[in-house]
């Protein structure tokens, strides 16, 4: 080989290295670009999650401090509205009852009736927060308990809704919030299977405990997994249906100092869960 030759070759092998530098230089470029812009969708994708979870935290909230507001509001128009009646007719049954007892008894039932009405608002405010299952229920009947369980569960059964009831401890009397609160809680949850669930089956779970009182309610319905039915967010979206319900059930239990938790079952259907303290500090 020539001299020329050879440097010609030479050059040649060193422009092929340059080349394979340059290429090598090239591939780790990208690939630490390549990392990082995956890395960045990461953060940027659990950042999303975050917000989103935010958003679900605040809207909660905001529907449940919109609710208090509504409540406040209606308690305030009826409590006063109807207490002063009752004043100006107890008032005016205090001048005339040594001229006129006609006229003081006349006062005297008006102060009843308007007592009366209050006390049915309140009750249908306050008392009814969640519906029967039949969307009726006399607000002047004593407030229900876990003694009525059996005939909630008759007319469950009666609307197509087959409801097996377990009772675990020692039955006993009940602090009147909480055995309301108990009641109301196996209402809503079957109110919703009946509604929302695939109708097969619901299973009611209450155990009494030395301090607590534990409710359970389980329904089928379809899974999570096979994607039938309805899915994760359009469950958690149904506030008109079951999630405007269990905010107030959630309301409720917070008031008594224990924990309420509902949520879709992987294997399908829904669970809400709750403990009642049975002894406030």
């Amino acid at each position: 080989m020539t001299r020329a030759g050879a440097a010609l070759w030479e050059a040649v092998h060193v422009w092929e290295l340059g080349v394979a530098v340059v290429a090598c230089l090239a591939a780790a470029f990208f690939a630490v670009r390549l990392a990082a812009a995956r890395r960045a969708y990461a953060r940027a994708v659990e950042e999303r999650g975050w917000l989103l979870e935010r958003e679900r935290e605040t809207a909660a909230r905001t529907a449940v401090d919109a609710e208090r507001a509504r409540i406040a509001r209606e308690l305030h128009d009826v409590v006063s509205h109807n207490v002063s009646v009752m004043v100006v007719q107890a008032g005016a049954a205090r001048r005339v009852l040594d001229t006129s007892a006609t006229d003081a008894t006349d006062a005297l039932l008006a102060v009843e009736s308007a007592g009366r009405d209050t006390m049915t608002e309140l009750r249908h405010m306050l008392g009814l927060l969640a519906p029967s299952a039949d969307g009726h229920e006399d607000p002047l009947a004593p407030q229900p308990g876990l003694d009525r369980l059996g005939s909630l569960v008759d007319r469950m059964c009666f609307a197509g809704l087959p409801v097996e009831v377990r009772i675990s401890g020692e039955p006993r009397p009940l602090p009147s919030g909480v055995d309301l609160t108990a009641y109301r809680i196996v209402q809503e949850a079957l109110t919703n299977a009946l509604k929302h669930g695939d109708g097969r089956q619901a299973e009611v779970v209450v155990r009494y405990a030395e301090h607590h009182l534990r409710v359970e309610v389980l329904n089928t319905g379809p899974s999570v997994l096979s994607g039938s039915g309805m899915s994760t967010t359009s469950t958690a979206s149904t506030a008109d249906g079951p999630g405007r319900g269990l905010l107030g059930l959630r309301e409720r239990v917070a008031v008594l100092g224990g924990d309420l938790d509902a949520r879709r079952r992987l294997g399908g259907g829904f669970r809400v869960r709750a403990k009642l303290p049975l002894d406030r500090p």
